[in-house]
């Protein structure tokens, strides 16, 4: 009997050993992270899930001997998987489980990251001591695996989205990913981007860059190289490369076609990729423009000479508008003088569409004056402009300047707003400086050289008809007087 209690004295003396020696083990170990496996083989973050860039991740880790109040934080490698110069990762939230001394944080890779395929993550706490965490292994049970931010996930152009391009035997030619409008985005605008250039369906080694310089026949096309997250519908347009002996072919295409409309900016007139451009209108080279593409809003005969590397080649196109054509029947660069009460009738000539017809006096809209003839009685600058609303929306405008001649001393004393002339009108003579000042007192008009754009046709009348006094001055002298302005 005396045995037996010693033996189980013995069990229970033993057991309580262990209990203690491992509590005092748990207790003295340092601060520990443990990640856990990860749900995904590689993270390829920005494409559109839901009409928003999809950037949400989730990395779960078990921790020991951490006081109270330390925050965790995910951090991502370089692109070598070294965390010598880790980069920032944002950590967008995290769920505590305290009974398992468990985390899952939820995070988002920088949107500016290059990528790669060798890209790591661990988990760093706020506690100084505590080492960082071992990496994460993936769903495939690596610890280096792509991650990448897509910033740009369309099809894109090359070689001003045309199928075909040439250069001579011997030279070379370049094709370069292509700029973006302000409709059509490109990769061009995501610095961050590498590339990969294919030649009949082969990867071309160590070309990353948006231009490639080919100097081989062949199809080429380019990907966006985005690695392990690699998507073929990221690729541009092929490109059929030819090289001859004689010379490579010359074009020129207008985007607006031909005839073209040429209201708005204009049309893009692109010629055959070559390595440099000189451009000519009508035989006369255009100044300054040495680039693939010019925009126009002329007719007339382009042409642009293409250096191919080795040899050359010219490309034209006979360049018209589908507008129309207008004329007036009066000198636009010259002033048109008239005689004291003389009128002279100023007529425009089109071949537009069913044409609209504005004519102004000093910028300001004659009333009633929608024909294509208008009778000048006054001095002053006028503006026709003629409108085309179907077909090719087009307009076009002719300036022209009355001035005026005599001897006649008089200077009116009543502006009729509602007459043929609703502006103040005076003789030559006296329209070298005109002020003129309200019943108020407040100058309403202090001008050098007058043209008669006065009154403004929007006084306001009121109950009675306003009253306006007036300083002239000129080679016929100075005069001072009234004026009452009626409608």
């Amino acid at each position: 009997m005396i045995q037996k209690i010693t033996l189980t004295f013995t069990k229970i003396f033993l057991l309580f050993s262990i209990l203690f020696f491992a509590e005092s083990n748990l207790y003295g170990q340092p601060p520990t992270i443990v990640p856990q496996s990860l749900s995904f083989p590689r993270i390829c973050a920005g494409l559109i899930v839901n009409g928003a860039p999809f950037n949400e991740y989730n990395a779960t880790f078990s921790y020991v001997n951490f006081p109270a109040g330390t925050t965790f934080e995910v951090q991502l490698s370089d692109e070598l998987g070294s965390f010598t110069t880790p980069v920032s990762t944002t950590k967008i939230s995290f769920v505590d489980n305290p009974a398992l001394q468990q985390q899952t944080i939820k995070f988002a890779v920088p949107t500016n990251l290059k990528g790669s395929d060798t890209h790591s993550i661990r988990i760093i706490s706020s506690l100084a001591t505590a080492s960082p965490s071992s990496k994460f292994r993936n769903s495939l049970n690596v610890t280096e695996f792509p991650v990448y931010y897509r910033t740009y996930v369309e099809s894109f152009t090359i070689n001003d989205k045309s199928l075909t391009a040439s250069f001579c035997s011997g030279g070379s030619m370049s094709l370069s990913v292509d700029n973006s409008t302000p409709t059509s985005p490109s990769p061009r605008d995501f610095s961050n981007l590498k590339y990969k250039w294919f030649k009949d369906d082969v990867v071309i080694a160590g070309q990353s860059g948006i231009t490639l310089t080919v100097n081989a026949a062949g199809v080429y096309y380019a990907q966006i190289d985005y690695g392990g997250c690699l998507d073929e519908n990221f690729s541009s347009n092929r490109v059929t490369v030819t090289s001859s002996n004689s010379g490579a072919a010359g074009t020129i295409s207008s985007s607006l076609g031909n005839p073209f409309c040429s209201n708005g900016t204009g049309t893009v007139l692109t010629a055959t990729s070559g390595n440099s451009y000189v451009w000519k209108k009508d035989g006369v080279v255009i100044n300054g423009v040495t680039t693939r593409s010019y925009t126009t809003n002329e007719s007339g005969l382009y042409t642009v000479d293409i250096d191919f590397g080795g040899c050359k080649a010219t490309g034209s196109i006979n360049l018209s508008s589908n507008g129309f054509n207008a004329s007036i029947d009066v000198d636009v660069e010259n002033p048109i003088t008239i005689e004291e009460g003389e009128t002279i009738n100023v007529s425009v000539t089109t071949d537009a569409t069913t044409p609209t017809f504005e004519w102004y006096l000093n910028d300001n809209l004659i009333s009633g004056a929608t024909t294509d003839t208008y009778v000048v009685a006054v001095r002053g600058r006028y503006r026709v402009k003629i409108s085309q609303a179907s077909g090719c929306i087009a307009t076009k405008e002719f300036n022209f300047r009355v001035t005026g001649k005599g001897t006649s001393t008089v200077i009116p004393n009543i502006v009729n707003l509602s007459g043929l002339s609703p502006y103040w009108t005076i003789p030559v003579g006296y329209s070298s400086k005109v002020m003129i000042i309200s019943s108020n007192g407040e100058m309403v008009l202090d001008v050098v050289d007058y043209q008669g754009d006065w009154p403004d046709t929007k006084i306001d009348f009121k109950n009675v008809n306003p009253v306006y006094y007036y300083v002239v001055k000129g080679t016929d002298g100075e005069k001072k007087g009234s004026i009452t302005v009626i409608r």
